[in-house]
């Protein structure tokens, strides 16, 4: 699958990309800029204080500047 990095791509069109998530219900793989990663579903995108956030079902909610990219995560294969 394609990463989307925000510096590549700008701030809005992230926060696009991040919204579309929101709308397909699909996990992505989040990779933040300290290095940390998650796979999660982003259930909203959100502006606080002049700050956007994305909020996910499992993690706490992540600023948007603190994202470095998110990639579709590929559903889990169920084994037989």
């Amino acid at each position: 699958m394609t990463r989307i990095c925000q510096d590549e791509v700008g701030r809005c069109d992230f926060i696009d990309v991040l919204e579309e998530a929101v709308l397909r219900h699909r996990p992505v793989a989040v990779h933040l800029r300290e290095g940390e990663a998650f796979i999660d579903e982003v259930v909203d995108v959100v502006t606080e204080r002049g700050d956007d956030f994305a909020v996910f079902k499992s993690h706490e909610r992540v600023s948007v500047g603190q994202i470095r990219s998110v990639t579709r995560a590929e559903p889990l294969m169920a084994r037989w």
